[in-house]
């Protein structure tokens, strides 16, 4: 009887551990399309959970879906029928190479739809012809060479910032931009776009700020002209800036709307630089003019006469951050653009290797009220030319921290010389014992 009695309980125990084990088992062999945050709230959380497909039995209680970083190929017309209250649908960074024309047709609520970096090879306008208070729209990082021969967004009236573009983009084409008439913010991802039909971005009336990565300086002309009506900020990206013949406003009438211009990670010659200064003047809207992570191959040997006799720039704030200049010591002092510079009213060389400015330029900085100048190179012997008697008349502010200064009182000596001076940062420099 006790033999009996052991043999059961040693039966029950294998078969409990037999249950436990199948249990764990068969979790790790469950499907992996199954997305647990998405039963208790309204933001459904399932990103970089190695799905192959968007999970079943989404309800219209979801008003957020992350599916990002997952597996997923295709999207089906049911898969998203019953999510009728979507807010934002993030699907990038997966591998969806196609999607039913009817697939979104339910998201009449959506306002956020990211389908970046996938393998997208081309763009329905059906996808999105009932996304009527869509606001964000990424399309960048797929394989779709242009944007067809109409355009996908002409349904979206509520679009407010959209990114295209990938690294076989090569196409921009006349309707491409139908439908959309204001735009706080539009990105190109154009590292080759080789052909851009002048007129294309002129259907758009308004662009805050545009953002457009680009090599052709063709191109960039032909899009700055279609811009000049429209766009407040435009940020030109990894350009290698060539010598342009033709006006930049060719063909342009007045009023220009465009204020602000940003190079970034882009690349310029002496003779570059020379002409697109020159160009520049004729926009006459064209307050602020930024470089940003920019290499410059040359020494400051600008064609100084050409500059000078095409009269007075519009441009009141310059900003150069961070730029490459291989044999900046052997930087020319720009003698003879002190006729450029009289008008300027904030100056701003940051991270350059900055060591000096000849004193009589900078005696020609007379509109100068806000100088920056951290992160450089200057030292107390150079200070003292920089900031000569008579010099930056106007200046209000003035930033040297992060320099190389050691003497604090040879370095307020050089200071007292600015009789409007109101804000002063000399921090994070090499002064001594105080």
């Amino acid at each position: 009887q006790t033999k009996q009695k052991s043999r059961t309980t040693h039966t029950w125990l294998a078969w409990a551990i037999y249950m436990v084990f199948t249990a764990n088992l068969s979790e790790e062999q469950a499907p992996k399309h199954a997305c647990p945050s998405c039963d208790a709230t309204q933001l459904c959380i399932c990103s970089s959970m190695g799905l192959d497909f968007i999970p079943p039995g989404l309800t219209a209680k979801i008003t957020t879906l992350n599916l990002a970083h997952n597996r997923i190929k295709h999207i089906r017309s049911q898969d998203l029928q019953q999510a009728v209250n979507l807010r934002a649908l993030l699907l990038q960074s997966n591998k969806i190479s196609s999607i039913d024309e009817d697939s979104f047709h339910s998201l009449g609520k959506l306002e956020l739809l990211d389908l970046s970096d996938n393998s997208l090879a081309h763009l329905s306008p059906v996808w999105f012809g009932q996304l009527f208070l869509l606001q964000h729209l990424h399309l960048q990082g797929n394989s779709y060479r242009d944007l067809g021969e109409s355009s996908p967004f002409s349904s979206l009236r509520n679009l407010s910032s959209l990114h295209v573009g990938n690294p076989w983009f090569s196409t921009i084409r006349q309707r491409n931009f139908e439908g959309i008439e204001l735009l706080d913010k539009l990105w190109i991802d154009g590292h080759n776009l080789s052909q851009y039909e002048p007129g294309s971005l002129k259907l758009i009336k308004k662009i805050n700020h545009m953002i457009v990565n680009i090599r052709s300086t063709n191109v960039f002309s032909e899009i700055v002209r279609d811009l000049l009506h429209s766009v407040i900020w435009l940020e030109v990206r990894e350009i290698e800036l060539e010598i342009e013949k033709k006006s930049l406003v060719q063909n342009s009438t007045l009023p220009f709307r465009i204020q602000k211009l940003t190079f970034k990670d882009a690349w310029f010659t002496d003779q570059s630089i020379s002409r697109i200064i020159v160009l520049l003047k004729n926009i006459t809207s064209l307050r602020e003019l930024e470089a940003i992570d920019c290499a410059l191959e040359g020494k400051g040997a600008w064609n100084i006469e050409e500059i000078a006799s095409s009269g007075q720039s519009s441009v009141e704030t310059v900003s150069i951050i961070n730029i490459m200049i291989q044999n900046f010591h052997l930087f020319f002092d720009l003698d003879g653009m002190e006729s450029q510079i009289n008008k300027l009213k904030r100056l701003s060389i940051v991270s350059s290797k900055v060591f000096m400015v000849a004193c009589k330029l900078a005696r020609s900085f007379s509109s100068l009220l806000y100088l920056d100048f951290h992160d450089n190179l200057l030292v107390n012997n150079r200070l003292d030319e920089t900031l000569c008697e008579q010099s930056w008349p106007s200046l209000q502010t003035l930033n040297l921290s992060q320099n190389s200064l050691k003497s604090l009182k040879r370095t307020a000596d050089s200071i007292t010389r600015l009789p409007n001076l109101i804000n002063l940062d000399i921090s994070q420099n090499n002064f001594g014992e105080i």
